[in-house]
C-alpha cells in the first residue's frame, strides 16, 4: 500500500487493477483517497459485494504477462546491480525490448 503514495495519479481518470488478495477495505479506501478508481472483484466469502468493471479487470492478465516477459531477463530476476538507478535503467531497457517484440 505504501507504493501507492509514491505514484500519484495523473489528471485523467486512472484505474488501479488490484488482485483479489488486496481487495480489503483499507486498500480500496487508500486508492480512492489518492484519486484512483480501484478495479477489484470481491472475494467469494465477503458478505458485502461491490460493483467493479469486469472488462477492465480482464486487462490485468496483460499486465501479468508483461511482468512475466520482464522476468526472462536474468539480470532483472536476480538483481545483479547494486545501485537502484542502474537497476531501474535496465528495467526501462528491458521494457523497451519487450514492447518491441
Amino acid at each position: 500500500m505504501r507504493l501507492l503514495h509514491f505514484t500519484p495519479p495523473g489528471k485523467q481518470k486512472q484505474y488501479l487493477l488490484i488482485d483479489r488478495a488486496y481487495s480489503g477495505k483499507k486498500m480500496r479506501i487508500a486508492a480512492v483517497e489518492l484519486g484512483y478508481t480501484p478495479v477489484v472483484p470481491p472475494k467469494r466469502n465477503y458478505k458485502e459485494k461491490w460493483e467493479y468493471d469486469e472488462e477492465r479487470y480482464k486487462q490485468r492478465n496483460e499486465i501479468e504477462r508483461f511482468f512475466r516477459r520482464l522476468k526472462r531477463f536474468r539480470r532483472i530476476f536476480t538483481r545483479y546491480d547494486k545501485l537502484d538507478i542502474v537497476f531501474a535503467g535496465f528495467i526501462l531497457l528491458a521494457m523497451i525490448i519487450v514492447s518491441l517484440v
